[in-house]
């Protein structure tokens, strides 16, 4: 029950940070996009089908409040987290590299996954330009939050022994 309180909590922050703050302060492609790395977090720690729900509903949160097309961030962050899950049984999840390492891929992933999504689907004509100009901006700035974040002792990320 604590896990599971804890793991709440972290995604509810993440989510008034997202939606709240951040859009207030920070311009679009420097703003990191917390969500992939509680997504991030959450493929490699939770696993069942309710942190794949979880994993799916912040994705049309996000789909929500961003503006853009409904269930595409949904989408991409189920299969983010479906991906995650099927590797993280092999991978040292302590590790804070690995977290880091793991959220830039996330959020390649997620930027190719909204590209190949909208390039099937011809609706978003102007969006491939943005799309990918500001991805190289949002993966170093998703690094620098999954730092700073996984930093935090509540996520339970051990430093390696040197």
């Amino acid at each position: 029950m604590i896990k599971f309180l804890k793991t709440a909590i972290i995604v509810y922050a993440a989510l008034l940070v997202q939606v709240t703050v951040l859009p207030a302060y920070i311009a679009d492609p420097f703003k990191p996009n917390l969500l992939i790395v509680v997504v991030a977090y959450l493929g490699l720690r939770e696993g069942g089908w309710g942190a794949a729900l979880a994993a799916f509903f912040l994705g049309l949160i996000a789909d929500c409040f961003s503006g853009i097309y409904l269930g595409l961030s949904a989408f991409s962050f189920l299969s983010i987290h479906l991906l995650l899950r099927k590797v993280a049984d092999r991978l040292y999840t302590d590790s804070l590299y690995l977290m880091l390492l793991v959220v830039v891929l996330a959020t390649v992933v997620n930027g190719l996954v909204h590209l190949v999504l909208l390039l099937l689907f011809p609706v978003g004509a102007g969006t491939y330009a943005t799309l990918l100009a500001g991805l190289l901006p949002q993966v170093l700035v998703n690094a620098l939050a999954a730092s700073l974040l996984f930093g935090i002792p509540a996520f339970g990320v051990r430093e390696e022994a040197r």
